[in-house]
């Protein structure tokens, strides 16, 4: 299966599939984040967002040896693989706790409500990075997250882009930590091959509202979340007063086509 490119610029009226709901993650390392984070990069309805781009498609192959097979291997894979502050642009900053426990696992429960909790069995390991951009004159702090998630199989990976669908459909409104929540939200999904969507086997996005008690709102919130293989790779983008959604939607965007970048070069054949 190719692992395709790695930029990001599919419009989501191209989208087979639209879902009008929610999407979850909280401010802390985690899936939430990876959901919260994971913000999809591809133009959403009511949204500009971007998605990995429709490039000429890699013909790469991955390298059975390389995959990890225990979670040390996993571990070391994210290490190189997830994104830093320079994989979002100039001037993004780490932000404190810059990484999340390896021991959680963000879990959206039956109150709409994400929560941490020990990772499932079918994770070999997963980690999340947060971010920011800092305030500006006339214009607020941009969070941002990146996750990298190593499941045990390829089955394991898709039943975790399965999941994130169904909780977009549950929960129209979501609280991701105290004081932040996301709602209003627009959901695109594109399987690999479809409307030139070559970067991945699954692609999801969703755009919406993000409120704060810290920075108010509503403000334009952006999620995005690519599988291929074993591996799901997210980013979040959470707007703030006089930011554009053209500017959130870049910071996702560079973050997940660097991630999605540095997985393919981990794990293709070497020549």
């Amino acid at each position: 299966m190719p692992l395709g490119g790695a930029r990001f610029a599919l419009p989501l009226a191209l989208a087979t599939v639209l879902l009008a709901g929610c999407s979850g993650t909280s401010d802390e390392p985690g899936r939430a984040e990876e959901r919260d984070a994971s913000a999809s990069a591809s133009p959403g309805p009511g949204g500009k967002g971007s998605g990995p781009s429709a490039g000429d498609q890699d013909t790469s192959e991955p390298d059975p040896a390389r995959l990890p097979k225990t979670r040390a291997e996993a571990r070391d894979l994210i290490g190189r693989v997830i994104a830093g502050p320079d994989s979002f642009g100039p001037g993004v900053v780490k932000r404190k706790p810059y990484e999340s426990d390896p021991a959680t696992w963000p879990v959206l429960g039956t109150d709409c409500v994400w929560q941490q909790r020990k990772p499932g069995h079918s994770v070999l390991a997963t980690l999340t990075r947060s971010f920011e951009a800092p305030a500006e004159p006339g214009k607020g702090p941009v969070r941002l997250a990146a996750v990298v998630t190593v499941h045990r199989t390829r089955e394991d990976a898709a039943w975790e882009m399965a999941e994130s669908i169904e909780e977009t459909m549950r929960c129209p409104t979501q609280q991701l930590r105290k004081g932040e929540t996301i709602g209003s939200m627009v959901a695109a999904a594109l399987l690999g091959g479809e409307s030139a969507q070559d970067h991945s086997e699954d692609f999801l996005s969703e755009v919406g509202e993000f409120r704060s008690a810290e920075l108010g709102g509503p403000h334009y919130y952006a999620w995005q979340q690519a599988q291929t293989l074993q591996f799901t790779v997210a980013v979040t983008g959470k707007g703030a007063k006089g930011r554009t959604e053209d500017e959130i939607d870049t910071f996702v965007s560079e973050a997940q086509g660097t991630m999605l970048s540095r997985l393919e070069n981990a794990v293709e054949k070497q020549s």
